[in-house]
């Protein structure tokens, strides 16, 4: 397994993923999304396997004024304005290769090999 968790350290559902993963002895990379965020390629992998960005935006984010932005933008501007403004992400993002969640899912991580 290849893990990646997306977050942040304020994030409690990240916290809990990194738990979830620590107890179990399994290694991943953290990434905080404060510092780093999401490349292209890696945003784009994580949209296919959750089926569109649209589930990976978090309607209860702090940001609401580009997230609402975003909603009324034309399809091809919309990707590019969610990643110049990740924190209207669903945290956290976890990744397995082509696998990957959005928020904590521990019963799909029990799956992965």
């Amino acid at each position: 397994m290849n893990i990646q968790i997306f977050g942040t350290n304020k994030s409690s559902d990240t916290k809990k993923a990194v738990r979830f993963f620590k107890e179990r002895n399994i290694k991943f990379q953290l990434v905080d999304m404060k510092e780093k965020g999401l490349s292209k390629g890696e945003f784009t992998s994580v949209m296919q396997a959750v089926g569109g960005f649209e589930n990976m935006l978090d309607e209860k984010c702090k940001d609401s004024e580009t997230l609402t932005l975003i909603k009324y933008l034309s399809e091809e501007d919309k990707i590019p304005k969610i990643l110049e403004n990740q924190q209207v992400l669903r945290l956290p993002i976890v990744r397995n290769g082509k696998e990957a969640t959005i928020g904590y899912a521990p019963e799909v991580w029990k799956g992965w090999s």
